[in-house]
């Protein structure tokens, strides 16, 4: 376990420390936490109590982990034997009370969680995840494997999501929905997969402007407006010109699905919300 003479690590008499853990400066290990494994914790990364991180797992500085987060475990895979596998953090995350990131599972390789994110109560983030930068994780949300979220997405509480689908950037999606298909950025989702608006509200927040969030408006209705082929949709779209690059992320976004992209609702769409 390494130590520095001026900021050594404080570790709590009540803690269980292993052989091969690696704290930084700064580190806070509170009561009755277990570290067990091939771990390094970057500076100033604290954990309050009863936290349990497992290796093979490699955090950054200036994380939070509160009373029962489970760090680093085997992945809940029935073909999982035991093979080396890594966990990923990088700064400035909060894992709040009860959640759980499992490590990469066999088939796999390496789970990896950014920076800036905020994660509650009871979330799991699974095996292979691939969670990006500034992302809300609501309480009791579950990520299956292979799940990919990109920046500044805002997931609410009790969402399932199926293994492999991805998630875009800055797309929202509605307390307790269900999806087992992408969700491209920019968009609002609920129920099973259904899109309802584009994220309006959370565009203004990010600082994007009038025009851009007016086109991808445009887009959404020429798009999920109604129940079409979305391919013919797209290469309309595409023909009337006056693409933006946010437009384009959307229609790329889509282009690369391999599970398939969420749908419109059946009736017409919604206003703007949330």
């Amino acid at each position: 376990m390494s130590t520095t003479a001026d900021s050594a690590p404080r570790i709590h008499p009540s803690a269980v420390v292993g052989p091969d853990v690696q704290l930084a400066a700064g580190v806070e290990v509170g009561p009755f936490c277990l570290l067990d494994g091939r771990i390094a914790i970057g500076p100033r990364t604290r954990l309050i109590g009863h936290v349990t991180i497992l290796g093979d797992t490699e955090i950054g500085a200036d994380n939070v982990f509160h009373p029962t987060a489970v760090i680093g475990d085997e992945p809940q895979d029935l073909a999982y034997t035991g093979s080396l596998r890594k966990l990923r953090i990088g700064d400035r995350n909060v894992f709040r009370e009860g959640s759980t990131v499992h490590r990469g599972c066999e088939d796999g390789e390496i789970t990896i969680v950014g920076n800036d994110n905020f994660v509650m109560h009871n979330a799991h983030i699974a095996h292979d995840c691939r969670i990006g930068n500034q992302i809300i994780i609501g309480g009791g949300t579950l990520l299956a494997g292979w799940v990919h979220v990109g920046d500044r997405a805002l997931i609410s509480g009790n969402c399932v999501v199926h293994q492999f689908c991805r998630i875009g950037r800055l797309a929202l999606t509605r307390g307790g929905c269900r999806m087992s298909r992408d969700i491209p950025p920019f968009c609002i989702v609920d129920g099973d997969h259904t899109l309802r608006a584009i994220n309006a509200i959370g565009l203004k927040r990010a600082g994007m402007k009038a025009p851009a969030i007016n086109a991808l408006r445009h887009a959404f209705v020429a798009l999920f407006g109604e129940r079409q082929n979305l391919r013919l949709a797209m290469e309309r779209l595409e023909a009337a010109g006056s693409v933006t690059s946010e437009v384009a992320e959307m229609l790329a976004f889509i282009r690369e699905s391999k599970r398939g992209v969420a749908f419109g609702p059946h009736q017409a769409r919604e206003a703007d919300s949330d």
